[in-house]
């Protein structure tokens, strides 16, 4: 299989993963929790990770910035050596990994719980020790990864993106973000453009 055939069924793959993300959120509260929590924090959302997630969680704070709730990323192991000082009591801070057992991830933990900000967690496991150390976890599942070999962040990965996205934009919704509102915080390119017309 080659070309676009492999491109098919590799998006079939993410596709389905994305089905089960879908049909999960029906039986899980855990994301409202995660909507309540981050939408009455007095201080900043920051996320964190590391590898493919650290890329995807640079999106996710990227996305909840613009969208009117601040926010940054820090790298979980620039975090252990100096960046923690970035984080306050007031902030919540969301922890993406993929097994639930990054050691560069959970090596934030101890600190993070001593400054007593309230974690949220993004992984696979739920049983995992990233998931059962956080406030609150979001969890999900997938068949397998996309890639021919089964080891590329790519299902997991775009899940993990859509859950970020799904925060975001809800979070704008319910605090009632205008296109004025992102206008302000995006006043370049063509979506600044268009916005000032």
């Amino acid at each position: 299989m080659q070309g676009v055939e492999f491109a098919k069924d590799l998006i079939q793959k993410e596709i389905r993963g994305l089905e089960l993300l879908f049909q999960s959120l029906d039986e899980d509260e855990k994301f409202n929790e995660a909507l309540q929590v981050m939408s009455n924090v007095k201080g900043k959302v920051i996320v964190t990770a590391v590898g493919k997630s650290g890329h995807v969680g640079k999106k996710i704070a990227a996305s909840l910035a613009s969208t009117g709730t601040p926010s940054f990323f820090i790298h979980s192991t620039e975090g252990v050596h100096g960046d923690l000082g970035m984080v306050e009591q007031e902030d919540v801070v969301i922890m993406i990994s993929n097994s639930g057992e990054t050691l560069e991830v959970l090596n934030l933990l101890p600190t993070l719980k001593k400054i007593g900000v309230t974690t949220i967690s993004i992984t696979r496991d739920k049983e995992s020790t990233l998931a059962q150390a956080s406030d609150i976890a979001l969890s999900y599942t997938y068949e397998e990864e996309a890639d021919h070999l089964n080891l590329a962040p790519t299902t997991s990965s775009t899940i993990c993106l859509v859950i970020g996205d799904a925060l975001a934009c809800a979070l704008s919704n319910k605090k009632d973000f205008t296109k004025e509102d992102f206008h302000l915080y995006h006043p370049g390119g063509s979506l600044g453009r268009n916005l000032s017309t």
